[in-house]
C-alpha cells in the first residue's frame, strides 16, 4: 500500500514539474513531446 502512495506522490510532483514549466512559457506541445519522449510510466 505504502507503494502506491509513493507512485502517487511522484506522479503530483511531476505534473508540479510540467505546470511549472508551462507557467515559464513554455508551449503545451512541447510539454507534451517531453512527456512521449521521457516514457509514460
Amino acid at each position: 500500500m505504502s507503494d502506491m502512495r509513493l507512485t502517487n506522490k511522484i506522479k503530483e510532483a511531476g505534473a508540479t514539474g510540467y505546470i511549472l514549466l508551462w507557467l515559464l512559457g513554455i508551449p503545451i506541445p512541447i510539454l507534451l513531446l517531453i512527456f512521449l519522449l521521457r516514457g509514460c510510466t
